[in-house]
């Protein structure tokens, strides 16, 4: 309706007659509205900041932020380099004698006690076996039954020998005794007192007594070997069979439990009524005072720790002595000797900190240690730009480490900063350093 009459009176602006209120009206031109309030400026511009916002605060492709706070950066240099490994030593006995039971049974009763000092062959225990004493018994009672046997024939053999040289030694005299009285004959028969037919039978007694010692002394030699034959068969009858009945003997000094070399007994922890079988640990023996030490070296350095190589720990000198290759949870043990005496007042267990010399003290392009070095076994490093806001990763060859520094062959250069704390976790290539 007043849209109606406003289009009238503009239409008909000319009438001469009009209400006293038509001066009053006129038309209202309405003010443009500002840029800066045009709602699609508005819409264009929030987009536009969060465009900005989100490539301002999201990390490029391939890349990771971190806080500075989080990272420590060491510098890269050219410094005497030290080649030696440091290791947590363990003082061990150098001879461990093992306590084994060579003879089952049941524990009739300790000795000793555990820690106690022994000498070698000291009894420690003693077993109950009855079975094994019965079946002691019985061998021993068919063994001396068969070195009975053994003796009888050694005693026929000596018999023979006897009679044998007093049958010689009987044709021996009755040739003496022929030959005297043939001798008598013939002087009474030279006289004329005897014919010679009564000479004659005395001849042939002394020619028969003759024929036979000669028989008998052949026979007894031929004897002879063949006793000598039997009576070194059973001399080594008669040896064996003692030698059986002393290991029988012996089987039955098996239930006594003796220390096998003088020292400490340790770990010897057998309790009365307990069963053993034979070949069962009952302890140990350690050498007492006689010590070397024992340690466990991180896989990286197996080929370089080798026999001989020398190490200290304080004013102790030591010397590598054995490597075993063996791996275990990335770690192999090495064994050292003392140069000299061992230090008075160690004990089993006790540690050192000793440092292995792998090599002399010459300069080299070096880095700091640190939790970098795990990722990739030291195969790259992330190096900071000029600015250090950003971090990128280089390939990099490592060589010889100690403690602190590392031997850098390939990869960077003098004073260059590279990030060693550990990037294990870092993705990519590039860290922005915020």
């Amino acid at each position: 309706m007043f849209g109606e009459t406003v289009r009238m009176m503009t239409e008909q602006p000319t009438q001469a007659t009009a209400s006293p209120g038509a001066a009053m009206d006129r038309r209202v031109e309405r003010r443009p509205t500002p840029w800066w309030r045009r709602r699609g400026i508005l819409i264009a511009a929030g987009l536009m900041l969060a465009v900005l916002l989100v490539w301002r605060f999201l990390p490029a492709s391939g890349s990771t932020d971190i806080a500075a706070s989080d990272i420590e950066t060491g510098t890269v240099q050219l410094a005497p380099f030290a080649d030696y490994l440091p290791v947590r030593a363990t003082v061990v006995p150098r001879v461990t004698t093992l306590v084994g039971v060579l003879s089952g049974g049941q524990v009739e009763k300790l000795l000793v006690q555990d820690g106690t000092m022994v000498a070698d062959g000291q009894p420690l225990a003693t077993l109950a076996n009855p079975t094994l004493k019965l079946d002691v018994l019985t061998r021993e009672a068919a063994i001396a039954s068969q070195l009975g046997q053994v003796a009888g024939e050694d005693l026929g053999i000596q018999r023979n020998r006897l009679d044998r040289a007093g049958q010689v030694a009987q044709a021996n005299y009755d040739l003496i005794k022929a030959r005297r009285d043939l001798s008598i004959r013939q002087q009474l028969h030279d006289q004329g007192f005897v014919s010679d037919e009564g000479i004659k039978s005395y001849a042939a007694e002394a020619d028969y007594q003759e024929k036979r010692l000669a028989h008998l002394r052949s026979g007894s030699a031929a004897e002879a070997g063949i006793t000598a034959t039997q009576s070194r068969r059973l001399d080594d009858t008669r040896g064996r069979l003692s030698g059986n009945l002393a290991a029988v003997r012996a089987s039955l000094d098996a239930l006594v439990v003796r220390a096998p070399a003088a020292g400490r007994l340790t770990n010897f922890t057998i309790q009365p009524g307990q069963t053993l079988k034979p070949g069962d640990p009952a302890g140990q023996v350690d050498s007492e005072g006689s010590w070397k030490l024992e340690a466990d070296v991180d896989e990286y350095y197996l080929g370089r720790v080798r026999v001989g190589q020398k190490a200290s720990a304080d004013s102790v000198r030591v010397t590598v002595s054995k490597v075993l290759p063996s791996v275990k949870d990335g770690r192999f043990r090495v064994e050292l000797t003392f140069d000299d005496a061992a230090p008075f007042g160690l004990n089993r267990g006790q540690t050192l900190e000793i440092r292995i010399t792998l090599g002399s003290t010459a300069p080299a392009l070096a880095a700091p240690t640190g939790g970098w070095l795990d990722a990739g076994g030291g195969s790259s490093a992330f190096v900071l730009d000029a600015d250090g806001r950003h971090a990128r990763r280089r390939s990099i060859r490592t060589g010889r480490r100690n403690p602190e520094q590392v031997e850098i062959l390939s990869g960077l250069q003098p004073d260059d900063h590279i990030v060693t704390s550990a990037t294990t976790s870092v993705e990519g290539d590039l860290l922005n350093i915020r």
